[in-house]
Protein backbone atom coordinates (compact mmCIF):
# COMPACT_ATOMS: atom_id res chain seq x y z
CA UNK A 1 0.00 0.00 0.00
CA UNK A 2 1.34 3.72 -1.20
CA UNK A 3 2.43 5.71 1.99
CA UNK A 4 -0.20 8.36 0.50
CA UNK A 5 -3.23 5.24 1.42
CA UNK A 6 -1.42 4.33 4.64
CA UNK A 7 -1.97 7.79 5.57
CA UNK A 8 -5.51 8.24 4.45
CA UNK A 9 -6.28 5.00 6.15
CA UNK A 10 -4.60 6.37 9.49
CA UNK A 11 -6.52 9.72 9.56
CA UNK A 12 -9.96 7.80 8.69
CA UNK A 13 -9.44 5.60 11.19
CA UNK A 14 -8.54 8.39 13.78
CA UNK A 15 -11.75 10.27 12.79
CA UNK A 16 -14.07 6.76 13.59
CA UNK A 17 -12.37 6.53 16.38
CA UNK A 18 -13.26 10.16 17.42
CA UNK A 19 -16.40 9.45 16.23
CA UNK A 20 -16.97 6.19 18.45
CA UNK A 21 -15.55 8.00 21.53
CA UNK A 22 -17.96 11.18 21.01
CA UNK A 23 -20.77 8.65 20.72
CA UNK A 24 -19.95 6.61 23.86
CA UNK A 25 -19.91 10.06 25.66
CA UNK A 26 -23.23 11.13 23.97
CA UNK A 27 -24.73 8.20 24.65
CA UNK A 28 -23.58 7.63 28.67
CA UNK A 29 -24.65 11.06 29.02
CA UNK A 30 -27.81 10.56 27.45
CA UNK A 31 -28.43 7.51 29.61
CA UNK A 32 -27.16 9.50 32.45
CA UNK A 33 -29.96 12.34 31.24
CA UNK A 34 -32.32 9.37 31.15
CA UNK A 35 -31.85 7.85 34.95
CA UNK A 36 -32.40 11.66 36.32
CA UNK A 37 -35.49 11.75 34.08
CA UNK A 38 -37.05 8.34 35.41
CA UNK A 39 -35.55 9.05 39.26
CA UNK A 40 -37.49 12.48 39.25
CA UNK A 41 -40.94 10.93 38.02
CA UNK A 42 -39.95 8.09 40.47
CA UNK A 43 -39.98 10.33 43.37
CA UNK A 44 -42.78 12.96 41.85
CA UNK A 45 -44.82 9.63 41.94
CA UNK A 46 -44.14 8.97 45.28
CA UNK A 47 -44.70 12.41 46.13
CA UNK A 48 -48.24 12.26 44.66
CA UNK A 49 -48.73 8.93 46.33
CA UNK A 50 -47.63 10.55 49.59
CA UNK A 51 -49.95 13.43 49.37
CA UNK A 52 -53.30 11.11 48.23
CA UNK A 53 -52.47 8.84 51.67
CA UNK A 54 -52.27 12.19 53.51
CA UNK A 55 -56.13 12.97 52.74
CA UNK A 56 -57.06 9.17 53.30
CA UNK A 57 -58.12 7.30 56.12
CA UNK A 58 -55.96 4.10 56.85
CA UNK A 59 -58.64 2.00 58.24
CA UNK A 60 -62.16 2.53 55.90
CA UNK A 61 -59.84 4.05 52.67
CA UNK A 62 -61.94 7.06 52.81
CA UNK A 63 -61.36 10.44 52.62
CA UNK A 64 -60.05 11.86 56.08
CA UNK A 65 -60.41 15.03 58.32
CA UNK A 66 -57.85 16.86 55.85
CA UNK A 67 -59.18 16.47 53.05
CA UNK A 68 -62.94 17.21 54.39
CA UNK A 69 -61.62 20.38 55.34
CA UNK A 70 -59.71 21.24 52.20
CA UNK A 71 -62.95 20.54 50.26
CA UNK A 72 -65.16 22.75 52.40
CA UNK A 73 -62.44 25.10 52.07
CA UNK A 74 -62.63 25.26 48.02
CA UNK A 75 -66.88 25.32 48.44
CA UNK A 76 -66.41 28.47 50.94
CA UNK A 77 -64.23 30.48 48.65
CA UNK A 78 -66.10 29.46 45.67
CA UNK A 79 -69.30 30.87 47.18
CA UNK A 80 -71.03 27.23 46.74
CA UNK A 81 -73.83 26.61 48.60
CA UNK A 82 -72.39 23.85 51.05
CA UNK A 83 -73.70 21.40 53.76
CA UNK A 84 -72.38 19.00 56.40
CA UNK A 85 -74.08 16.02 57.76
CA UNK A 86 -71.95 14.43 60.76
CA UNK A 87 -73.16 10.73 61.86
CA UNK A 88 -72.21 8.56 64.50
CA UNK A 89 -72.73 5.03 64.97
CA UNK A 90 -74.41 4.13 68.29
CA UNK A 91 -72.88 1.53 70.64
CA UNK A 92 -70.10 0.79 68.41
CA UNK A 93 -67.80 -0.09 71.00
CA UNK A 94 -69.81 -3.34 71.74
CA UNK A 95 -68.72 -4.20 68.32
CA UNK A 96 -65.05 -4.31 69.22
CA UNK A 97 -65.77 -5.68 72.94
CA UNK A 98 -67.74 -8.02 71.48
CA UNK A 99 -65.78 -9.43 68.45
CA UNK A 100 -62.81 -7.54 68.25
CA UNK A 101 -61.27 -4.47 66.95
CA UNK A 102 -60.85 -5.89 63.39
CA UNK A 103 -64.07 -6.99 62.95
CA UNK A 104 -64.75 -3.27 64.67
CA UNK A 105 -63.13 -1.86 61.56
CA UNK A 106 -64.86 -4.30 58.93
CA UNK A 107 -68.00 -2.82 60.30
CA UNK A 108 -66.57 0.77 60.13
CA UNK A 109 -65.43 0.15 56.33
CA UNK A 110 -68.87 -1.59 55.73
CA UNK A 111 -70.88 2.07 56.50
CA UNK A 112 -67.86 4.18 55.05
CA UNK A 113 -69.05 2.06 51.45
CA UNK A 114 -72.32 2.80 52.12
CA UNK A 115 -71.87 6.46 52.77
CA UNK A 116 -69.61 6.36 49.77
CA UNK A 117 -72.54 4.89 47.79
CA UNK A 118 -74.73 7.96 48.15
CA UNK A 119 -75.67 9.70 45.22
CA UNK A 120 -75.36 13.81 44.22
CA UNK A 121 -76.00 16.11 46.14
CA UNK A 122 -73.40 14.29 48.12
CA UNK A 123 -70.15 15.41 46.95
CA UNK A 124 -68.22 13.53 49.77
CA UNK A 125 -68.33 10.70 52.25
CA UNK A 126 -65.55 10.66 54.81
CA UNK A 127 -64.41 9.50 57.97
CA UNK A 128 -63.00 11.82 60.84
CA UNK A 129 -62.40 9.59 63.72
CA UNK A 130 -63.28 6.57 65.89
CA UNK A 131 -67.28 5.33 64.53
CA UNK A 132 -67.50 9.65 63.27
CA UNK A 133 -68.49 9.97 59.69
CA UNK A 134 -69.19 12.89 57.58
CA UNK A 135 -71.09 13.71 54.03
CA UNK A 136 -70.85 16.46 52.47
CA UNK A 137 -73.20 18.02 50.41
CA UNK A 138 -73.22 20.79 47.85
CA UNK A 139 -76.65 22.60 47.81
CA UNK A 140 -79.20 24.01 50.17
CA UNK A 141 -80.62 22.91 53.81
CA UNK A 142 -83.46 20.86 52.05
CA UNK A 143 -81.12 18.95 49.93
CA UNK A 144 -78.73 18.52 52.87
CA UNK A 145 -81.87 17.83 55.25
CA UNK A 146 -82.51 15.23 53.28
CA UNK A 147 -78.82 13.71 52.41
CA UNK A 148 -79.05 13.28 56.39
CA UNK A 149 -81.66 11.05 56.14
CA UNK A 150 -80.69 9.24 53.06
CA UNK A 151 -77.37 8.34 54.98
CA UNK A 152 -78.91 7.58 57.79
CA UNK A 153 -81.04 4.96 55.87
CA UNK A 154 -77.91 3.64 53.90
CA UNK A 155 -76.24 2.45 57.21
CA UNK A 156 -79.22 1.55 59.50
CA UNK A 157 -81.85 -0.03 57.11
CA UNK A 158 -80.18 -3.54 56.61
CA UNK A 159 -77.72 -5.13 59.20
CA UNK A 160 -73.95 -5.53 58.06
CA UNK A 161 -72.73 -8.70 57.66
CA UNK A 162 -69.91 -8.95 60.29
CA UNK A 163 -68.15 -11.95 62.23
CA UNK A 164 -68.12 -14.96 59.66
CA UNK A 165 -71.71 -13.26 58.56
CA UNK A 166 -72.98 -12.53 61.29
CA UNK A 167 -75.40 -9.60 60.76
CA UNK A 168 -75.50 -6.52 62.74
CA UNK A 169 -78.40 -3.70 63.08
CA UNK A 170 -76.45 -0.64 63.32
CA UNK A 171 -78.06 2.14 65.04
CA UNK A 172 -76.20 5.64 64.43
CA UNK A 173 -76.97 9.39 65.33
CA UNK A 174 -76.89 12.33 62.86
CA UNK A 175 -76.27 16.16 62.62
CA UNK A 176 -76.22 18.09 59.90
CA UNK A 177 -76.16 22.27 59.48
CA UNK A 178 -75.82 24.73 56.34
CA UNK A 179 -75.31 27.26 58.53
CA UNK A 180 -71.27 28.29 58.77
CA UNK A 181 -68.42 31.01 57.34
CA UNK A 182 -65.80 28.45 57.57
CA UNK A 183 -64.85 24.74 58.06
CA UNK A 184 -64.84 24.79 61.29
CA UNK A 185 -67.70 26.36 61.81
CA UNK A 186 -69.60 24.17 59.90
CA UNK A 187 -67.95 20.84 61.21
CA UNK A 188 -68.64 22.46 64.95
CA UNK A 189 -72.41 23.05 63.88
CA UNK A 190 -73.17 19.78 62.73
CA UNK A 191 -71.19 18.04 65.74
CA UNK A 192 -73.27 19.72 68.02
CA UNK A 193 -76.70 19.00 66.31
CA UNK A 194 -75.15 15.11 65.79
CA UNK A 195 -74.38 15.04 69.60
CA UNK A 196 -78.27 17.14 70.47
CA UNK A 197 -79.37 13.43 68.37
CA UNK A 198 -77.27 11.17 70.55
CA UNK A 199 -78.93 12.92 73.70
CA UNK A 200 -82.29 12.10 72.27
CA UNK A 201 -81.98 8.66 71.61
CA UNK A 202 -80.81 8.70 68.13
CA UNK A 203 -81.75 9.27 64.86
CA UNK A 204 -81.79 12.29 62.29
CA UNK A 205 -81.79 15.65 64.66
CA UNK A 206 -83.31 19.05 62.76
CA UNK A 207 -80.88 22.20 63.26
CA UNK A 208 -83.93 23.78 64.69
CA UNK A 209 -84.02 21.05 67.59
CA UNK A 210 -80.75 21.19 68.08
CA UNK A 211 -80.55 24.64 69.05
CA UNK A 212 -83.55 24.30 71.28
CA UNK A 213 -82.50 24.46 75.40
CA UNK A 214 -83.47 22.54 77.80
CA UNK A 215 -82.98 19.63 75.49
CA UNK A 216 -85.62 17.36 73.85
CA UNK A 217 -87.10 14.25 76.19
CA UNK A 218 -85.01 11.14 76.36
CA UNK A 219 -87.85 9.52 74.96
CA UNK A 220 -88.47 11.47 71.93
CA UNK A 221 -86.12 10.99 68.95
CA UNK A 222 -84.90 14.47 67.07
CA UNK A 223 -86.01 12.36 63.80
CA UNK A 224 -89.40 12.07 65.12
CA UNK A 225 -89.87 15.87 66.48
CA UNK A 226 -89.96 17.09 63.16
CA UNK A 227 -91.34 14.24 60.08
CA UNK A 228 -92.04 17.26 58.08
Amino acid sequence: MSPIWTTIFTALGGVLAGFALTAALLYRRLDRLDVARRQTAAAEQRAAAAELLARRDDTTGLPNRRAVREHLERELAAGTGVGVVMLDLDGFKTVNDTFGHETGNDLLTAVGMRLADLRAPVRLAARLSGDEFVVLVTGDAEQTRACARAAWRAVTGTPIPIADRVGWQVTASVGYTTTGTSPTDLLRSADQAMYQAKRSGGGVCEPAAASQQPSLPQHIRCRDAHRS
